[in-house]
């Protein structure tokens, strides 16, 4: 006996708007197995972990603090994957965004004026675009395989970093510390509220997924995109170039991730530090998957997983767990996920002995 995976002929549309759902659904079931096989009470940690940080008036707005980088983020990377583009390396692109946009208030900490944070931005996405060029021209000319550049590009970006803060960059009145000088008031992320750590990051994800929505309905190039991601062979009769295609989606969505990491870098942090992200760029592949490679369905995707970075944390507090058993939940819903998506286009069929036999023999 063995199990085949047989392609459906039609794929259920109420189980696909239905998927995320029950990812979600199966993914409480298992966190609440696992808690109890670690010896917790496994409704009080659901709680901890899911609903206890939407109680309190500072943690909804840290929850938009954490969920703005993965909408962003998610958002550029649904280009891509629509496209039949696989841009796994948003982490190193939201790293050089972060670099990029930091070269004025590091190497110019004497040019503050309303201009400052503008040029920042613009040099993050300039930044984070650059480096996803690479994967791409990679593909388009040695027909390189866009998911191992794009991944291990990743790790000569948290490199450059590190080496950054340690060397040229880093403060030469930080005791040693291995970070940059903090950033002058001109190059902070603008809050929304007096007093509170809510950015205008919040508005760039929303409005950049509202873009992005818009440019798959209304325009030329999201029917491009489509028909290139869905039935290449078609695209190149309609005239639709593969190559463009695959510089422009890992272009502009290197050049949202990059903003978000600039966004993150002068908003939160203020300053470049060794470690500037909890894993944004490979969380964000989760939250454009949960929302549907849709852009409005990545907002509250987005907020979703935030909230389980939120939740990890106050879990560790209040009940002593790991970090590792914290972020399990991310993995578990990325499974979860992709399980209930083979699972609309397959179906599992179970072949015996005897009809293996059968088949071998004809």
């Amino acid at each position: 006996m063995r199990l085949e995976m047989q392609k459906r002929g039609a794929p259920s549309q109420v189980m696909s708007l239905m998927s995320p759902v029950l990812a979600i659904i199966l993914t409480l079931i298992t966190g609440a197995i696992m808690f109890g096989l670690l010896g917790f009470n496994p409704g009080k940690a659901l709680y901890v972990y899911f609903v206890e940080p939407l109680l309190d008036p500072w943690s909804l707005q840290e929850l938009v603090v954490k969920a703005s980088p993965l909408i962003l983020i998610a958002v550029g990377l649904t280009i891509c994957y629509r496209s039949n583009n696989w841009n796994i390396g948003a982490e190193g692109q939201f790293t050089m965004g972060a670099i990029f946009g930091s070269v004025l208030p590091i190497m110019f900490p004497d040019f503050q004026n309303y201009a400052v944070f503008p040029i920042m931005l613009a040099m993050g996405a300039i930044g984070g675009g650059l480096f996803a060029y690479i994967p791409a021209l990679l593909k388009n000319r040695f027909a390189t395989n866009e998911i191992l550049t794009s991944l291990m590009l990743t790790y000569v970006a948290l490199l450059f970093l590190d080496f950054l803060v340690r060397g040229p960059w880093k403060d030469p009145d930080g005791y040693n510390f291995p970070e940059s000088r903090l950033f002058n008031d001109y190059a902070l992320t603008p809050s929304l509220f007096e007093g509170g750590r809510m950015h205008i990051g919040a508005v760039f994800a929303v409005v950049a997924a509202i873009l992005v929505f818009v440019l798959f309905i209304r325009t030329l190039k999201g029917f491009e995109i489509k028909v290139i991601g869905e039935t290449p062979r078609a695209g190149n009769f309609a005239g639709f170039s593969k190559e463009k295609m695959t510089v422009f989606a890992f272009v502009v969505s290197g050049a949202l991730t990059g903003l978000a990491g600039i966004l993150e870098v002068a908003g939160p942090i203020g300053q470049l530090r060794p470690t500037i992200s909890p894993g944004y760029g490979f969380t964000a592949i989760i939250v454009a998957f949960l929302g549907r490679l849709n852009p409005i369905g990545a907002i509250f995707a987005g907020l979703l997983l935030a909230l389980s970075y939120l939740g990890g944390e106050a879990a560790q507090v209040d009940l002593g767990i790991s970090e590792k058993t914290a972020k399990a939940f991310q993995g578990i819903l990325l499974f979860y996920v992709l399980a209930c998506d083979t699972l609309i286009h397959y179906r599992i069929r179970i072949v015996w002995r005897n009809k293996l036999r059968a088949k071998e023999v004809a």
